[in-house]
């Protein structure tokens, strides 16, 4: 079965194929750059992450959002014998996530000026990696996908253990294995799909069509394996054992894609094997959605009583994305379309504090909540930035969460009623731990830091670079959370088609 080919506008240059390429012919430059050039290193990495966002946005400016089907769709043969192909196409689900990674990428790019050991490999690194991850977002053959998928890891461990904290080498290994550990799962599942796709093809269209005749019980096997591949990566409690020490010990740019995207990448996959297995999710809807609260909660209650902000940050990043697979179980227009608006808008507030968090750290070498009060006399634009974000991460009116979350809590309404108390638990602990850092962080006596002996009168504000990079963000947030009409059009044809898919 082929898949159909939708090419929208006027725009005859492969744009999504230059976009994939991009990063890599980047990483080659970087290599022929002398050692020591490494401020030159980061600006040309910049250029080049800079150009991917551009690509990303033609691609978005090109993009029929009437359209349900795949668009810019391409593909050549990979491994005839086995049904693999090259196969690469976007839709309005995949799309944000497409420019969602290449924002994040240029801002974990643009705000590594601390980086000056091993530059060069740090760099092509973070590169590979962005090329790896849109290749996930586009990809429309499940072979190409996984092997991607699994690509993700290499430049990721290396980053965690060559340039993480004093726990970084146990960080690597656990993302690593955890990873591993579900991605088992994943292949054995996906075997089992491409036995019953028709040709044994890998194609997405195939597969779908050959799990769409599986028996019911069959189709939830199947669809449990790819959940666990997924659900660690999202992650959904009980998998998420690597989240927060991987948070805290990565560098803070790549906590920045660790949380902004990488947890995305499992959301993503959950939505695709959703319409690969339409009995498999009506069946286990009802699990899905108490998965969910309990991440929510769980997430919100170990955040709540975290004193290091980055921790505090990753397991917040559980109870958002309980929200995202609360959406995604009420498999309705309005749950779906809030769930994919929750990943970019969690993508951009989680990726703005941890860049905030991660220039208050090069700052004073600490991330305890106890060791800060009053930055809004010393560095007022870094207190305005963080009172917004933490504000803005927790829903409120005017940002991107907020919207997101209004239309989980009516999909989700629609499909459990009052079971929606747990959810509204969830949300007003959150609202307690962001009060709670912004009280410590903005208020309160000066206290002197380890680093800077002067105390925090000593203490920096935003630099004009750090700004720009913050401002992204915050025009995102702010973008979509008073203007989501925008989004919701490029998502709502493909969510409609999603929903035909699942029959719900």
């Amino acid at each position: 079965m082929a898949e159909v080919s939708v090419v929208a506008g006027c725009c005859h240059l492969p744009m999504l194929k230059i976009l994939l390429l991009l990063p890599l012919v980047g990483a080659a430059l970087l290599s022929l750059l002398p050692t020591r050039s490494i401020d030159l290193m980061r600006h040309l990495a910049s250029i080049v992450a800079a150009a991917a966002m551009l690509c990303a946005c033609l691609l978005v400016a090109d993009f029929d959002p009437a359209g349900a089907e795949f668009q810019f769709f391409e593909t050549r043969p990979w491994n005839p014998r086995v049904g693999s192909n090259l196969a690469l196409g976007v839709d309005g689900i995949s799309l944000p996530m497409v420019v969602l990674a290449t924002l994040l990428s240029f801002v974990a790019i643009v705000s590594s000026t601390g980086i000056r050991s091993g530059a060069r490999l740090y760099f092509s690194l973070l590169l590979v990696l962005e090329t790896s991850l849109l290749v996930v977002f586009s990809a429309r053959d499940w072979s190409l996908f996984y092997v991607c998928w699994e690509l993700t890891l290499i430049p990721l461990f290396f980053l965690i253990d060559r340039l993480g904290g004093a726990n970084r080498h146990r960080a690597a290994l656990n993302f690593v294995l955890y990873t591993l550990g579900g991605s088992v799962f994943m292949l054995i599942a996906l075997l089992l799909l491409y036995d019953a796709a028709p040709g044994h093809s890998f194609a997405m269209v195939d597969m779908a069509a050959g799990g769409a005749q599986l028996p019911a019980k069959t189709q939830i096997l199947v669809f449990l394996g790819l959940s666990l591949g997924f659900g660690v990566k999202m992650p959904v409690v009980p998998l998420h054992g690597w989240l927060p020490l991987a948070h805290v010990e990565a560098p803070s740019p790549i906590s920045i894609l660790l949380s902004g995207v990488l947890l995305k990448m499992g959301a993503y996959g959950l939505i695709r094997a959703a319409a690969t297995l339409p009995a498999a999710v009506q069946a286990l809807q009802d699990w899905l959605a108490l998965l969910a609260l309990i991440s929510v909660i769980y997430g919100a209650v170990l955040a709540w009583r975290q004193t290091d902000l980055k921790a505090m940050i990753a397991y917040s990043s559980i109870s958002h994305m309980g929200v995202v697979l609360l959406g995604i179980a009420a498999l309705n227009p309005a749950g779906l379309s809030g769930a994919v608006t929750q990943m970019v808008a969690h993508g951009l507030a989680a990726g703005l504090l941890f860049l905030l968090i991660g220039l208050l750290y090069e700052r004073t070498h600490t991330r305890d909540l106890g060791a800060y009060g009053s930055l809004n006399r010393s560095a007022p634009r870094f207190a305005v930035a963080i009172v917004f974000t933490l504000l803005a991460s927790v829903g409120l009116p005017g940002s991107a969460g907020f919207i997101a979350e209004l239309q989980v809590l009516v999909g989700a309404y629609a499909r459990w009623a009052g079971w929606l108390v747990l959810l509204s638990i969830g949300i007003l602990i959150s609202a307690a731990y962001a009060l709670r850092a912004i009280r410590c962080l903005s208020t309160g006596p000066e206290r002197p830091f380890a680093a800077a002996a002067a105390g925090v009168t000593a203490f920096a504000d935003l630099k004009r670079s750090e700004s720009a990079a913050a401002g992204l963000l915050v025009v995102g947030i702010l973008g979509i959370g008073f203007y989501p009409a925008p989004l919701l059009n490029l998502t709502a044809s493909s969510v409609a088609r999603l929903v035909r898919q699942v029959g719900a």
